[in-house]
């Protein structure tokens, strides 16, 4: 049984009859596929879905692969912009589940919530919304691929997932870096050279770590919902 690591900690098993992490130089022509493993920001994702405040912040500690990794491709007509259907083939995760342990860290820009850093609260609100099953919907990817969660104790139970040695996965895509949780007016994705270990765990780096390789996608400025209209007068509609 593998031992918490901070006392502000959670444990759940997310699983779903598919997933579609998507790479994103599969996406030139019109297709999708999946990696092989989840993303960090797929993860992060789903456990905002299960609880989130912007008094913190999610940090994604490890993965453990449950199930053989096994693909299946799909015919799909998506809708263009411009109007009409196209064709293309997309290509999903089979029958997937993980156990994911994560913990939260308080968002030190946002000191007008200074006062709702009540550590045991959150902890409780967020461990029962695992055994409700999220506060919102799940989604392994994409929104069409339904995802589901429960209470798990991270390192238990007997994974169908074998092989025989740590395999590298190369350059992934890690996540995005926002300005609410930067401070910077920019928006900038995260890449990593991800592996995952003979026992079938992926130990994600932290979000701000300096050896993560980062690109610059766009000017984006931080814009809180608690900070709008706390300084305008009253309006009056016309």
């Amino acid at each position: 049984m593998t031992q918490p690591i901070h006392s502000n900690q959670i444990e759940y098993e997310v699983w779903g009859r598919y997933a579609l992490f998507t790479d994103p130089i599969t996406r030139v022509g019109g297709e999708k596929c999946s990696y092989h493993i989840p993303t960090y920001e797929a993860i992060k994702g789903i456990t905002e879905s299960i609880y989130w405040k912007p008094v913190f912040t999610w940090v994604i500690d490890e993965v453990r692969v449950m199930r053989p990794i096994r693909t299946e491709a799909k015919n799909i007509k998506p809708i263009n912009i411009s109007g009409g259907n196209t064709l293309a083939t997309y290509t999903y995760l089979a029958d997937v589940r993980y156990q994911v342990r994560a913990h939260f860290e308080w968002n030190l820009l946002r000191e007008d919530l200074k006062s709702d850093r009540v550590a045991p609260k959150h902890l409780e609100i967020a461990q029962r919304m695992i055994r409700k099953g999220g506060r919102r919907d799940i989604f392994l990817g994409t929104r069409e691929c339904q995802g589901y969660v429960e209470p798990c104790i991270y390192g238990e139970g007997e994974g169908q997932h074998q092989q025989p040695g740590e395999l590298s996965y190369g350059n992934m895509f890690h996540g995005f870096d926002y300005p609410d949780n930067t401070g910077q007016n920019e928006l900038v994705a995260r890449f990593w050279n991800a592996t995952i270990g003979a026992d079938s765990i992926v130990h994600f780096p932290r979000a701000d770590d300096q050896n993560l390789t980062r690109r610059i996608l766009r000017d984006m400025k931080p814009n809180p919902p608690a900070s709008v209209g706390l300084n305008e007068p009253n309006q009056q509609l016309s």
